[in-house]
């Protein structure tokens, strides 16, 4: 971000704008058009605004500002995929200061859990079982033969004689 700021301090000296006319004139305050040029990224609580006011500086001292995008980006790259080595260590340090387990996440290396819902699952399988149940015994009802017997109690072979 220093080689970033350098440039766009070098444009702005080279266009012949001071840097209290460069602020005034984007209606910013002059302490943060100087941690730009600085390259101060800490001065800026979210590093989105801080790309917002790179990009209008560059439109303001007439770059491209798709080139000093990029350039940004290359930045915003290096800064967050590489974790050097001392920052490492300095992080575990603390981290065993604390006697907590330490913890040192890349923005690329996040694991997010996945959690299912277990209760629709349960819902939908109770259903399942109580259809199937009525299904079995409105079956088993109408499968069943009724018994046929003769009003004057005895069986049925008792009122048909065969002959022969």
């Amino acid at each position: 971000m220093k080689d970033l700021g350098s440039y766009l301090k070098k444009t702005r000296i080279s266009n012949g704008v001071s840097l209290e006319e460069a602020a005034n004139d984007m209606s910013i305050s002059l302490t943060l058009l100087e941690n730009i040029e600085l390259g101060n990224t800490k001065a800026f609580k979210d590093i989105y605004e801080l790309r917002e006011y790179v990009k209008n500086y560059a439109k303001y001292l007439g770059l491209d500002p798709n080139m000093v995008n990029d350039s940004f980006n290359e930045f915003l790259f290096e800064k967050t995929s590489k974790i050097s080595l001392e920052d490492i260590q300095a992080a575990l340090k603390k981290e065993e200061e604390k006697d907590i387990k330490p913890v040192i996440h890349s923005p690329y290396t996040i694991e997010h859990k996945r959690y299912i819902n277990l209760v629709p699952i349960l819902i939908w399988i109770a259903t399942l079982l109580v259809i199937v149940s009525i299904s079995l015994l409105i079956i088993r009802n109408i499968c069943e033969e009724p018994v046929i017997t003769n009003e004057l109690g005895g069986s049925m072979e008792d009122l048909y004689e065969f002959t022969n």
